[in-house]
């Protein structure tokens, strides 16, 4: 029962989108919270108190009178926004099942030269991960279990499979805010900031991507090295790469033509477009109703866990950007060096509050509630966002608590702080200097650029 209406707030959430109608939006919030509240015991413990904790932060604020119904009715459509944004895109992973060339991915990427491994491995996790969203971390590690388990792989062999092909995904994973429209963090900020757009991040965001790619490559390409030999070679091209590229194709080109003709965000033509043509596909395939909907609807429940922490994190971010004083930043907002600090501290709170359990979309909802009366003073938009997004995909990689690196701990059988500090520790390390100079240099071009 809880699936189904789980599912029913997901298309209430995309009907209100189509509509732009704020009120059916919160009455689609309030369906999910219902939801998850319902089936709290399903949850995993940090998805439960998370949205316990938000819910009483908001009850008590609204109690004091410090919420009006204005920003109840935001926290609730953006609730509904953010579990519907990750339930609609979620969808995807049902094609998964449908396609040998996605089982065996594995063999197909572990071929060609060894030394091309880490970057091929990481540019296509990040790829496939613009449509599948968290489907990519269930695809990778889950086929990956399979492989090893298949092939008898076990001990120091199997640890090195892991750390080599697994660190990769995570990294490519966390490319996705710095370069897709279907990132959450860039849904997150275009919804809050109407004058930002995905374009505008873009070529920063491809720029830090990149040094994170050649920082990634030189640390673990000795690794990938011994894993390519242990591979089983792929003759040919698998059945159904032809079909599954073409899908893959349509939905961009349904996005691309939502964009143009209806104005809507490329985030939310992810939404719409990605259960669309996935249902048809399916129901193309299965020539019945009733089983793709119960399919599609046990798919969506699978993601209980993300969706609730999703929820809670938009309703923490409206009730506490709601009671920090809207001046309280405004003095360090008037001078280039004020924005660059703004822009560093946004960055370095993201993975900072993520290692103590607190993860990025939380607080990432709460520094987007504060943006619009900075940008209103006058503060430069374009360093603070790209910023946060880099900042946001950090904290990706280096959050125990987070849903990726809980799916791949769970998956290779080893301990989220190994994977979150001692595997990423070195990488991130590395990377953040490099990645405050990019910051700088944004920040001083930033005036000119607009």
């Amino acid at each position: 029962m809880l699936q189904w209406l789980v599912s029913l707030a997901v298309v209430t959430e995309l009907v209100a989108i189509c509509l732009g109608h704020r009120e059916l939006s919160a009455l689609a919030g309030v369906m999910f919270v219902c939801a998850f509240l319902a089936g709290a015991g399903r949850l995993q413990v940090y998805a439960r108190m998370l949205l316990v904790i938000a819910l009483i932060v908001l009850a008590g604020l609204a109690w004091r009178g410090s919420l009006d119904a204005g920003q109840l009715l935001k926290a609730a459509s953006d609730a509904a926004f953010y579990s519907a944004f990750l339930g609609s895109l979620g969808m995807m992973q049902c094609l998964v099942r449908r396609f040998e060339v996605l089982r065996r991915i594995h063999d197909v990427l572990l071929g060609g030269k060894p030394i091309l491994l880490y970057p091929k491995y990481a540019l296509v996790s990040c790829g496939v991960a613009t449509v599948l969203s968290f489907g990519m971390m269930n695809l990778l590690c889950g086929t990956l279990s399979e492989t090893l388990r298949e092939r008898g792989i076990t001990g120091d062999s199997r640890l090195q499979w892991l750390r080599s092909v697994l660190i990769s995904a995570l990294r490519g994973f966390a490319l996705v805010p710095l370069v897709a429209p279907t990132s959450v963090a860039v849904a997150i900020l275009t919804r809050e900031l109407p004058q930002l757009s995905w374009s505008q991040l873009l070529p920063f965001g491809l720029v830090a991507a990149l040094l994170m790619v050649l920082i990634g490559w030189v640390l673990e390409q000795r690794r990938f090295r011994r894993v390519s030999s242990e591979r089983i070679a792929v003759e040919g091209w698998l059945p159904g790469t032809g079909r599954l590229l073409f899908l893959i194709l349509l939905v961009f080109t349904v996005m691309a033509g939502l964009v143009a003709t209806t104005g809507f965000k490329v985030s939310v033509a992810a939404m719409l477009s990605v259960p669309t043509v996935t249902l048809i596909y399916m129901f193309w395939q299965e020539r019945g109703l009733m089983p793709v909907l119960r399919e599609g609807a046990g798919q969506i429940w699978t993601m209980q866990n993300e969706m609730a922490i999703f929820a809670a994190s938009a309703i923490l971010g409206v009730a506490l950007s709601a009671v920090i004083p809207a001046d309280a930043l405004a003095g360090l907002v008037a001078t280039g060096s004020g924005v660059f600090l703004v822009a560093v501290v946004g960055m370095l709170m993201m993975p900072m509050f993520s290692m103590i359990g607190v993860i990025p979309i939380t607080v990432l909802s709460v520094q987007a509630g504060l943006l619009p009366q900075l940008v209103a003073e006058g503060m430069d938009l374009l360093p603070v966002a790209v910023a946060l997004v880099i900042g946001f995909s950090l904290a990706m990689m280096l959050s125990p608590f987070g849903p990726s690196v809980m799916l791949l701990s769970r998956f290779g059988q080893i301990p989220r702080w190994v994977v979150a500090f001692r595997w990423n520790g070195l990488f991130a390390l590395i990377a953040l200097p490099v990645l405050l100079v990019l910051t700088a240099l944004v920040a001083w071009l930033a005036p000119a650029l607009g």
